[in-house]
C-alpha cells in the first residue's frame, strides 16, 4: 500500500510539474497581449478571440481527448502535449498573422484539455484524500504561471513582448523529459471514455461556467486595462500581471488547505463559503479597492479550484469512475472561460472595466442562491 502511494504521489507531481511548464506562455499571454495587441498585429475584437479560442476549442474536445489517452496511454499523450506547447508558446513571439496565432491557441487548447484530465485522474485516485491531492496538483501547476507573470512581465520591458515568448519556448522543453518518466497506468485507461464533455447544464455546473466567466474572463482581460488608465503601459503591465500571477499564487496557497478541509469537514460548506468570498472580491474591485478585491477573490478561487473536483467526487459512489463527470466540470468552467475573454473585449466599448465586475457580482450571486435552492 505504502508502495502504491508513493508511486501515486510520483505521478502527480511530475504530471502537474509538466502542466505547470506547459502553462507558462499561456499565462503571459493574457497581460501581455490586451495592452500590446499593435506588436501582434491584431485588434482587441481579435484579443478576445485568441484568448477564448482554446477554451472553446476543449469544451468539445475532452470526450475525444479521453480517447486519445484510452489509446495511447497517459505518458505518450503527455509527450505529444509537451512537443505541441513548446510549438504554440514559440509561435506566440514569431507569429504576426492573425490566423496563425489563433491556430496555435487551438493547439495549445487540445494540448491543456489533455493534461489537465491526466493530471485529475492521477490525483483522485485515493478518493478519501482527493481534496489535498487536487489542492497539492493545483499548487504544483500554479508555479509556472507564477513565473511567467512576475519574471516575464518584467522581461518584456527588457526584450519586448513578443521575444519573451521564444524564451518561454525554450523553458517549456523541461517538460519532454519530465513526460518520459510518468508511468503508464492511471484511472482513466481501461475504462470507458465519456461520450460527450457538454450536456444539459445543472445547477452546480452553471456556478462553474460563471466562475470562468468571471475570473478568467473579465477579471483576467480588464485588470491591466484598470490600471492603465492611471499608469504608463509597461508599469500597467506589470501591476497587471503582478495581479495576475496572485490569481495563481492564491490558488498554490489556498487549494491544500481548502482542499483538506473539504475532505475533513464537506466539500459543500467549504465551496459554498469559498464562493462567497469570491463574490466579495469582484464587488470590492467594482467600488475602487482594485488591489483588495483582487487579492480577496484570488485566494478564494484558488479554494475553488480543489473543493470543485472534491465536491463531485464526494456525491458519488465508491464504484462510479468519477472522470466523465469531471470533465463535463471542466467543460461547463472552460465554456465560461471561452466566452468571458470573448464578450469582456467587445464589452469595453460599451461598460467600464469597473462595471463589469459589478455585473459579474451579480450574476454569480444568483448562480449561488439558484444553485442552493435545487439542493
Amino acid at each position: 500500500m505504502a508502495g502504491i502511494r508513493i508511486s501515486s504521489w510520483h505521478a502527480i507531481i511530475n504530471s502537474s510539474a509538466i502542466l505547470s511548464l506547459v502553462l507558462l506562455g499561456d499565462a503571459l499571454i493574457y497581460a501581455v497581449l490586451p495592452v500590446y495587441a499593435d506588436s501582434f498585429g491584431i485588434t482587441l475584437g481579435w484579443v478576445g478571440v485568441l484568448l477564448s479560442a482554446n477554451r472553446f476549442v476543449r469544451v468539445f474536445a475532452y470526450g475525444l481527448i479521453a480517447r486519445v489517452i484510452y489509446r495511447f496511454g497517459a505518458r505518450q499523450t503527455c509527450l505529444g502535449a509537451a512537443v505541441v506547447a513548446t510549438i504554440t508558446t514559440a509561435i506566440y513571439g514569431i507569429g504576426q498573422d492573425p490566423v496563425v496565432l489563433l491556430l496555435s491557441r487551438i493547439l495549445y487548447g487540445l494540448t491543456y484539455a489533455a493534461l489537465v484530465l491526466i493530471t485529475l485522474s492521477y490525483a483522485i485516485e485515493l478518493r478519501s484524500e482527493a481534496g489535498f491531492r487536487v489542492g497539492i496538483s493545483r499548487t504544483i501547476q500554479r508555479i509556472g504561471p507564477i513565473f511567467a507573470l512576475l519574471i516575464g512581465t518584467w522581461l518584456v520591458g527588457l526584450v519586448g513582448p513578443k521575444n519573451v515568448f521564444i524564451i518561454l519556448a525554450f523553458a517549456t522543453t523541461l517538460a519532454i523529459p519530465l513526460s518520459l518518466a510518468l508511468p503508464s497506468n492511471s484511472q482513466m485507461e481501461n475504462k470507458n471514455a465519456p461520450e460527450t464533455s457538454i450536456s444539459r447544464p445543472q445547477s452546480i455546473d452553471i456556478l462553474f461556467f460563471l466562475q470562468g466567466f468571471g475570473v478568467d474572463g473579465v477579471f483576467a482581460v480588464t485588470i491591466s486595462l484598470i490600471f492603465a488608465q492611471d499608469l504608463p503601459l509597461a508599469d500597467a503591465v506589470m501591476f497587471g500581471g503582478a495581479l495576475l500571477a496572485l490569481r495563481h499564487i492564491g490558488e498554490a496557497a489556498a487549494a491544500p488547505a481548502f482542499g483538506w478541509f473539504a475532505d475533513r469537514f464537506g466539500a459543500r460548506r467549504i465551496f459554498i463559503g469559498s464562493l462567497f468570498f469570491t463574490i466579495v472580491g469582484f464587488v470590492s474591485i467594482a467600488a475602487g479597492l482594485t488591489v483588495t478585491g483582487a487579492i480577496v477573490m484570488l485566494i478564494f478561487r484558488g479554494a475553488l479550484a480543489s473543493t470543485g473536483p472534491t465536491l463531485i467526487v464526494q456525491s458519488m459512489n465508491a464504484r462510479d469512475t468519477v472522470i466523465a463527470p469531471l470533465a463535463r466540470m471542466q467543460a461547463w468552467r472552460d465554456l465560461g472561460a471561452a466566452f468571458g475573454p470573448l464578450l469582456t473585449g467587445f464589452a469595453l466599448s460599451i461598460f467600464s472595466p469597473e462595471t463589469q465586475h459589478a455585473i459579474m457580482a451579480a450574476a454569480l450571486f444568483g448562480g449561488l442562491f439558484f444553485w442552493l435552492r435545487k439542493r
